[in-house]
């Protein structure tokens, strides 16, 4: 069983967190929450190194390199932050809240979703305008983006562009059919994305060859027995292991977090429950270290609203190892 230590840095985080992410190279981690503060962690040096506040709820963030950051926010404004000097501008804005924030390495380019239905990219060279905006006709769930390919979730739909162009999109597929997608992780090395249901199933899809459509399966992430009943719940956030092909780990909203191996069908490793909702997951570069955020997500009415906490397990190769007994992830 891996480790678990609570992150506990600066001031504590007042308002739910929203998501977290490693750098590519380092241990550094990126937090947004909804107390407008964008935050950078050095997990192994136990120090947070910047805390850059703002005048909106962050609702999603991420890396673009090691030393820059971007964030999107109730007030429509996409940031970007020199995270040396903890410098912020804004280099757009959508005409509603953004909710969602992807950056590609390969192009220099940021995409970003919001509640105005539109999906916009950003050369972030070029101050205050997008290189291109889809009206995708509906509320974006979720969006992963792995290479070029950017996958763009709306209500059970997948939808696939390219984002050097935009246009298309190259295809599209129902994969939770009359279940709304939560959330949704793509991955390069799989050749696929597996994506995550507000009542707890979870989709893995895997592509025979490129632009073809995916084929995959169903299955329900954790059963709960409530007065004799299948209790499902949301499953918040799904990150896939770097450096073992397959491997993803999803949390949900009662706090569970279980690793999963998308080929062999089997779960790896089911960790103690949280004492909150998983709000948000990521790896680091060499998958040793798992940062979970437990916190409230605003989803139900009758949600623990427990203080926010960022924990971090140590994993070693025992944990990503399929153990005898391991529960099938068939349906």
């Amino acid at each position: 069983m891996p480790r678990r230590s609570r992150l506990h840095l600066g001031n504590p985080i007042a308002d739910a967190i929203t998501n977290l992410e490693f750098a590519p190279r380092s241990d550094n981690l990126l937090v947004s929450s909804w107390d407008s503060s964008l935050r950078l962690y050095d997990v192994k040096g136990s120090v947070l190194r910047v805390e850059a506040p703002s005048e909106a709820a962050l609702l999603d963030c991420c890396f673009s390199g090691d030393d820059v950051a971007f964030s999107v926010g109730s007030d429509g404004c996409v940031r970007r932050y020199d995270l040396n000097s903890g410098a912020q501008d804004v280099v757009g804005r959508h005409e509603d809240m953004a909710t969602h924030v992807e950056s590609s390495g390969l192009s220099c380019q940021v995409v970003t979703a919001g509640f105005d239905r539109n999906v916009r990219l950003w050369d972030t060279r070029m101050d205050h305008k997008a290189l291109c905006s889809k009206d995708v006709n509906a509320i974006v769930e979720s969006m992963s983006l792995a290479g070029f390919d950017l996958l763009v979730a709306t209500g059970s739909l997948v939808n696939q562009y390219d984002i050097r162009s935009l246009e298309g999109p190259v295809w599209g597929k129902e994969v939770m059919t009359g279940n709304i997608i939560r959330c949704i992780s793509s991955s390069l090395d799989l050749k696929g994305f597996v994506a995550g249901s507000v009542d707890g199933h979870v989709a893995v899809e895997i592509f025979p060859s490129p632009y073809s459509h995916p084929n995959g399966y169903i299955f329900k992430c954790r059963p709960k027995v409530k007065n004799g009943k299948h209790h499902l719940v949301s499953v918040n956030s799904i990150a896939f292991n770097p450096l073992r092909v397959g491997s993803f780990v999803t949390g949900d909203d009662q706090g569970y977090i279980s690793v999963w191996d998308a080929l062999t069908k089997n779960t790896l490793l089911e960790l103690p429950r949280l004492p909150n909702s998983v709000a948000s997951l990521a790896f680091n570069h060499n998958s040793r270290l798992l940062a979970v955020a437990s916190s409230f997500t605003y989803q139900e009415a009758n949600e623990l609203e427990e203080h926010p906490e960022i924990f971090i397990y140590e994993m070693d190769q025992n944990d990503h190892v399929s153990f005898s007994g391991g529960r099938s992830a068939k349906k």
